[in-house]
């Protein structure tokens, strides 16, 4: 792949915690803005392209020691690094004399690294890998957001408390959103790993491959992703802008350039704060705008433009007429 994107991603949160932070409540910046960060909005995807039966490294896995000494015999324990390393690459050698270019092969081959990069320091590995695609922070463009917290009963007793009512069930809180809008930019730079063509065997850097998993799963991963706390999250609306190749056009995070209006019938996003860059057709291939029709209306001044342009359907990909 020779050509950069740019977009933004927006994920919709409808009576649901999209991204706690440690205190079980939306996570906010200190003036009260929610946002969600790039760690929520890759998790799915990493979480997905596993269950598509990809290579992927950093995703929390666990494993039973049972050759563990002490309190932490025959546990379930979190693997580390090296651990989810060697498991994903069965009988790979990770020790002293191992050659950083076969780590580096290894690496490029798991679909999460050749996405976001990846930091990886064991055993005199130190591997920084700057990602082709990045992802910024997703900030919640909805006024009118309300945080709900709800007291939930456990049908089992805390045997460990102390008080007087520890004979009773016990008490918990869930905490959520009722209605956020989270739009996340994002950038794909194949030329990040131009540096590693020649060094690692048979590498020829950023794939459209590799992009195509990327987009399809940014499309739809929050929505396939059900559990307690992302049940009521879906993938709403996203658009890729594809520079051609060679073009000489660098955009800044284009979710400044996004609104949210809270509709009757259809919420509404507005992008027409994008419209400049209608003043880039030399520069561009291709825009695409995903979101759904029956829930979301999109107002654009792109349609006028000479760049082949197009609004499809977020969950069947087909044109919306």
């Amino acid at each position: 792949m020779k050509n950069r994107v740019y977009g933004v991603a927006a994920i919709k949160s409808v009576m649901s915690n999209w991204n706690a932070d440690f205190t079980g409540r939306p996570k906010s910046i200190s003036r009260g803005d929610i946002f969600g960060s790039d760690k929520a909005f890759k998790y799915p995807i990493k979480r997905m392209w596993e269950n598509d039966g990809e290579k992927v490294i950093y995703i929390k896995s666990y494993k039973i020691d049972d050759k563990a000494k002490g309190e932490e015999k025959d546990k379930l324990q979190p693997r580390d690094l090296a651990e989810r390393y060697m498991y994903v690459f069965p009988g790979a050698m990770l020790e002293k004399g191992t050659s950083s270019k076969e780590v580096l092969k290894n690496l490029f081959s798991a679909i999460d690294v050749m996405s976001f990069g990846a930091t990886f320091a064991e055993k005199d590995q130190n591997i920084s890998i700057t990602g082709a695609v990045q992802v910024g922070q997703g900030f919640n463009k909805y006024d009118g957001t309300i945080v709900e917290s709800q007291d939930i009963l456990s049908p089992f007793r805390n045997s460990s408390d102390k008080k007087e009512d520890a004979s009773a069930t016990s008490l918990g809180t869930k905490v959520v959103a009722d209605e956020a809008h989270y739009f996340y930019p994002f950038s794909v730079n194949p030329f990040n790993y131009n540096e590693y063509i020649g060094i690692v065997d048979s590498f020829e850097g950023y794939t459209r491959e590799a992009y195509q998993k990327f987009k399809r799963a940014s499309l739809v991963a929050a929505t396939a992703f059900n559990t307690n706390s992302k049940s009521g999250c879906e993938n709403e609306f996203a658009i890729f802008v594809e520079c051609r190749e060679g073009a000489d056009l660098y955009l800044p995070p284009l979710d400044r350039y996004v609104r949210f209006n809270k509709g009757t019938e259809r919420d509404e996003i507005d992008i027409t704060g994008l419209d400049f860059l209608k003043g880039f057709g030399d520069s561009i291939e291709k825009i695409e705008v995903y979101y759904n029709p029956l829930t979301v209306s999109v107002k654009t001044g792109l349609k006028d433009s000479q760049t082949d342009y197009n609004e499809l359907n977020i969950f069947s990909g087909l044109e919306i007429s």
